[in-house]
């Protein structure tokens, strides 16, 4: 069903936005998203090259404060490490929690396509900082519940407000994450 006026850039990534959350990335087409719109697939395809390339422009501004949090976290050890990396990813999940909840389920997916396949050896950074930069077992399985979780949670309680999230999830993962000496 076509429209009057040509959909926007913008609308176009809110409609992706909300069929990912409902149906899931793989569970969307373009034709969908367009469908939402009230515009043609080839308006999508105006916009965005393909489906990845709408999920990317989707997902940029989380991966630009992800990598921007790495970059803090290099050089740092021990407990410094351990809360710069907490309160950064704190941060980063209350912030985009929408758009962490729209991927819940497919993110191992997700990492597969060579636009994400940084954030792979991104994540394996950002657990070893949580862990101290330990190598106990305890402390690496500790720092991937409490970074699995921060983001599980974020997705799941989109109602509570930020300034009332960020303080619970900082307190949790202070008490699950051994201090580092």
């Amino acid at each position: 069903m076509a429209r009057a006026t040509p959909a926007t850039h913008d609308e176009l990534l809110t409609a992706a936005a909300r069929r990912f959350a409902v149906t899931g990335y793989k569970g969307t087409s373009l034709q969908d998203i367009a469908r939402e719109v009230g515009c043609s697939k080839a308006t999508v395809l105006y916009h965005f090259a393909s489906k990845d390339a709408l999920l990317c422009e989707l997902m940029a501004p989380a991966i630009v404060m992800l990598e921007e949090l790495d970059a803090r976290l290099a050089g740092r050890t021990g407990a410094d490490a351990q809360r710069v990396a907490a309160e950064g990813f704190v941060d980063l999940a209350v912030r985009f929690r929408r758009e962490i909840a729209l991927l819940r389920g497919e993110f191992p997916d997700l990492l597969q396509q060579p636009a994400f396949a940084h954030i792979q050896q991104i994540s394996e950074r950002l657990v070893a900082a949580f862990a101290g930069f330990s190598d106990r077992p305890a402390a690496r399985v500790a720092a991937l519940v409490v970074l699995a979780g921060i983001a599980e949670t974020c997705g799941e309680f989109l109602d509570i407000p930020d300034e009332e999230l960020r303080p619970a999830l900082l307190a949790v993962a202070h008490r699950a994450l051994e201090p580092t000496t």
